[in-house]
């Protein structure tokens, strides 16, 4: 049952590859988050402007001129590089937050209970990981939040913070509107790459290549814990960014935005 859902985690990620190519494929505020790079160090441009997202309280970056960067891991299964990265992390001081589904709260109650422990926000990936671009009805939306929630504070005895990612970044405007009817805040993303194929892992120096020039104040960046490479070079990766004059803070903080830039 596990291999399957975790070749079903896969196969919708292969959906959701265009988010890093140098061009959006979308144009729109509905269907899939796409992030267009057009100059080192600079945001991306996305395909809803930060003015659409706000009125639903959902973001991508932070209006900043401030090197601040945001750290945010997806997490569908476990790959055996989770507790790793906590390590790095724990090592870096560096706040992360993990965006997980039932499965895997179910499977890896005590690495779930160590993120709690060690000050790491978990975010609500949906239970199931389904496209929710396709789902209409706010009593199934609201399932799939709410299903999540109560194995969080089964498993953790903690109440969820109202952080929520759609999976591979599908939504609608109404699943918007819906996640913000539920004090929600949507949180996609500014900077990623393709890191989730087990089989076809980046290399240190693509990972490197993708990661470090497009870094940008505000960027909430999004990697797989189920990464190897992510697992081998995210230690190097944050001191590189810290040299750039980078600091890390956690998701609260991206709510602290007083303006919007176009």
């Amino acid at each position: 049952m596990l291999g399957l859902i975790i070749l079903a985690h896969i196969i919708a990620l292969a959906a959701f590859f265009f988010i890093t190519h140098d061009k959006a494929v979308s144009t729109s505020g509905d269907g899939g988050w796409g992030l267009s790079f057009q100059k080192a160090g600079q945001p991306p441009v996305a395909n809803a402007t930060a003015e659409e997202l706000a009125q639903y309280n959902a973001y991508y970056r932070k209006d900043t001129d401030e090197k601040i960067l945001y750290l945010t891991f997806d997490a569908g299964y476990e790959n055996g590089y989770t507790e790793k990265i906590l390590d790095v992390l724990k090592k870096q001081e560096v706040p992360a937050a993990f965006f997980l589904v039932g499965n895997y709260i179910e499977s890896e109650p005590d690495i779930v209970k160590r993120m709690v422990k060690e000050g790491h926000i978990v975010g609500n990936h949906t239970y199931s990981h389904p496209d929710m671009s396709m789902i209409s009805s706010e009593e199934t939306f609201r399932e799939e939040l709410e299903k999540l929630e109560a194995i969080y504070t089964e498993t953790t005895g903690r109440t969820m913070k109202k952080f929520y990612r759609p999976p591979q970044g599908r939504y609608s405007e109404e699943n918007l509107k819906m996640a913000c009817e539920m004090g929600y805040t949507t949180v996609f993303w500014s900077l990623a790459y393709v890191d989730w194929y087990e089989n076809q892992q980046p290399s240190r120096d693509e990972a490197f290549r993708k990661m470090i020039p497009r870094a940008h104040p505000g960027a909430v960046i999004l990697l797989h814990s189920t990464s190897k490479t992510n697992s081998e070079v995210l230690d190097e990766l944050i001191s590189k960014w810290k040299e750039m004059g980078y600091k890390f803070r956690p998701l609260d903080d991206l709510l602290k935005t007083e303006k919007v830039r176009k």
